[in-house]
């Protein structure tokens, strides 16, 4: 397995990806990454969990305007079939020493505070995030917003 940037011809597979997890609609990628992939400028950053020259994971994060150094990471996920393998912990150490590298000092994550949140947010607490903020039925009344923090210098 590798992990690395997206690259367009990744499209299709990724979209299989996202149909498996329904981490957001999957007719919604081509929009959603079509800075990154046409914007020499874009600081966004799309990366995947490649196995056997096929994506199984996406990973996207951009800076947070106004701030200096501060990355929100938006989404993340591994294919439904053969998640709870380490996969996106791997992509985790990717993106953080890829933004590290590039000056950046803070990847910040915001998920849900529901039940079947739970697990993610037990990831994100063994990786090294803290959970900084808890903004309460900031997606729908019932379901609060929490956010991680993590320094990458």
């Amino acid at each position: 397995m590798e992990i690395r940037k997206v690259l367009v011809d990744d499209v299709p597979a990724l979209k299989t990806v996202l149909n498996s997890i329904e981490l957001f609609p999957s007719e919604m990628l081509d929009e959603i990454i079509s800075d990154y992939l046409n914007n020499d400028e874009s600081e966004e950053v799309w990366f995947t969990a490649v196995l056997d020259d096929q994506p199984i994971g996406i990973g996207f994060c951009g800076p947070e305007k106004l701030t200096e150094g501060t990355y929100n990471l938006y989404a993340i996920g591994v294919r439904s079939d053969i998640q709870a393998k380490g996969i996106g912990s791997h992509m985790m150490s990717f993106i953080e020493k890829h933004l590290k590298e590039l000056g950046h000092r803070i990847l910040i994550v915001d998920t849900s505070g529901t039940e079947e949140f739970r697990l993610t947010r037990k990831f994100y607490e063994k990786l090294g995030y803290h959970k900084e903020a808890v903004i309460r039925d900031f997606w729908k009344d019932g379901d609060d917003k929490v956010t991680f923090w993590k320094r990458l210098n």
